[in-house]
């Protein structure tokens, strides 16, 4: 939760007629997301008016400009207009993104001051959004404009703001409960484990303004073990301090979730992460804030991803790589048979990694008195009528030691249409068990084409295997007619056979990123709608 405050002044227009304009013009002075200081201007100050001491405005990286326009807007507007006057010497660079602004860059006067104005070439509409599209300002029009000459530079500020404050210095309690934690870690690796999911499920994320030290520093080693709570800087700044204090060669590190990071080294910035190097040079991205109870270091949610890690000798904006989809697999696997009157009697065991893992534990995530609840209702919401005889699960709170693992034994009468010509039924594990981790079974599936790129959750693998054991061997089959999809960005395949009374039955879905461009729709579309059939199409066994 986020408990800043913030304090808004409502001015009524007046009732407007069609045809009506509303003109409204912002003076801004100082970063409002700095939050460096307590003092704030007079509610009543005008303009003209601000108080004159002028170090609270003071940008966070001192000495430069830097901003983020949106020329889009949930509203039509028929004229937006940004003015910039800034001296000549800061070298000023900009670049207008996903549409075309005018651009009128007045000579400077005798400060060596230029007036730079920006405004759209035509009325600014809504933009009719397209299911799961991505961030407006990823496909809308938005201008960026910086004074910092690259991205190292930015990277060697933020090192510096909190190498200066402090921020990871130990303390003799963090130093000893680093200790502690690193008891029976043999690796580097299991090392650096132990330490993130320690400050991840330890630090609660709970933001409160805490005064000096808000913005881009991140707070002290002190108050965060203290306090035990805090946001993502917070969590991140413990992290830090824990793998210093384990000799660690750690680093702040700043990314844009949910949106992409364009080159224009603008403040494209909304949340804090923590970069380790190994001891082979590469840096290991680590971000406690998004991997409570996950068996991740980095949130796999977070692939394709740009990021700026801080160092003194600066670094460049950087990606996070995609995630192979095997890395999340959900897998199902089932043994049942039916008999003469149609009941199905049966196991299948559940098991999944990566995010899909997070998914699937997240039925763990009530009190303890409500999992069996949860658990259960993961079928009786396929099966209303079915009798579950038993649930075993690995330990939720042990995640760490194998991936989670769910167990059911049931049994659904009439689950079948049976007689002695004819078998009708759809597999069990065919019909979207567990779709908590299947995100991309929750899409709008029309139209079959978009213009828009998409996001999904995660990259994913769907793995799903049954034997079913039948009352006679049939001699005629009826299976769904379900084209194969082979495209790197989705697939979707699968396939029955008869072994005399068994049929076996395994399908397989491959969804291979998280952000996707709208020509990988089709595919992503027929996968989604392919599953979709299976999981509704009877197979029809005949002798």
């Amino acid at each position: 939760m986020i408990y800043w405050g913030a304090s808004q002044k409502m001015v009524q227009i007046g009732r407007l007629n069609l045809g009506d304009k509303l003109e409204v013009w912002t003076y801004k002075k100082g970063y409002t997301y700095a939050l460096l200081q307590d003092e704030r201007p007079s509610l009543n100050s005008t303009f003209a008016g601000l108080p004159d001491n002028d170090d609270r405005y003071v940008p966070p990286m001192r000495g430069h400009y830097y901003d983020i326009v949106p020329f889009w807007s949930d509203q039509p507007v028929q004229h937006k207009v940004y003015q910039l006057n800034i001296l000549d010497s800061k070298n000023l660079q900009y670049k207008v993104y996903s549409g075309e602004l005018n651009i009128r860059r007045e000579a400077a006067d005798e400060a060596g001051r230029s007036l730079y104005t920006f405004s759209n070439k035509e009325d600014i509409m809504p933009l009719k959004r397209e299911p799961r599209a991505l961030a407006n300002n990823d496909i809308q029009c938005k201008l960026l404009l910086s004074t910092s000459p690259d991205w190292q530079a930015k990277s060697r500020w933020f090192f510096g703001v909190n190498e200066d404050y402090g921020s990871f210095n130990p303390t003799p309690e963090v130093q000893q409960k680093v200790n502690e934690i690193l008891r029976g870690a043999s690796t580097e690796m299991d090392s650096i484990s132990a330490l993130t999911h320690w400050v991840a499920d330890n630090i609660r994320y709970a933001g409160i303004s805490m005064g000096p030290g808000e913005g881009f520093t991140l707070h002290n080693q002190q108050m965060n073990y203290s306090d035990r709570c805090g946001v993502c800087k917070d969590k991140a700044s413990t992290l830090i301090g824990f793998l210093r204090a384990a000799g660690f060669k750690a680093y702040a590190a700043m990314t844009m979730a949910g949106e992409r990071i364009d080159r224009i080294p603008a403040d494209q910035f909304n949340h804090s992460v923590c970069a380790v190097q190994l001891r082979n040079g590469s840096f290991l991205m680590l971000d406690p804030t998004w991997v409570p109870n996950v068996r991740e270091l980095w949130s796999s949610a977070e692939q394709q991803q740009g990021y700026l890690i801080g160092t003194a000798e600066g670094c460049d904006l950087m990606e996070t790589p995609i995630s192979p989809a095997e890395k999340h697999y959900i897998r199902i696997v089932g043994e049942s048979s039916i008999d003469m009157d149609g009941t199905l009697t049966g196991t299948f065991t559940v098991t999944a990694e990566g995010q899909s893992d997070a998914a699937v534990r997240g039925v763990f995530s009530a009190p303890m008195s409500q999992w069996r609840t949860n658990l259960e209702r993961e079928l009786l919401r396929i099966v209303p009528t079915a009798e579950i005889l038993d649930i075993q699960h690995t330990d939720p709170d042990r995640y760490l030691d194998q991936p989670v693992s769910i167990t059911y034994r049931y049994r659904i009468p009439h689950y079948a249409s049976v007689d002695k010509e004819v078998i009708s039924f759809i597999p069990l594990t065919a019909r979207n068990l567990f779709s908590r981790a299947m995100s991309h079974l929750y899409f709008k599936l029309s139209p079959e084409t978009r213009t828009q790129p998409f996001a999904d959750r995660c990259s994913r693998l769907v793995d799903i295997r049954e034997t079913v054991t039948l009352p006679y061997a049939p001699s005629q089959f009826h299976y769904p007619m379900v084209d194969g999809i082979a495209n790197p960005a989705a697939s979707f395949g699968c396939g029955f056979q008869m072994e005399d009374n068994k049929l076996h039955f395994g399908e397989q879905a491959v969804f291979g990123k998280r952000v996707y461009e709208a020509s990988d729709w089709p595919a992503f579309n027929a996968s989604v709608q392919a599953q979709m059939q299976v999981s509704e199409t009877p197979v029809i066994l005949t002798k």
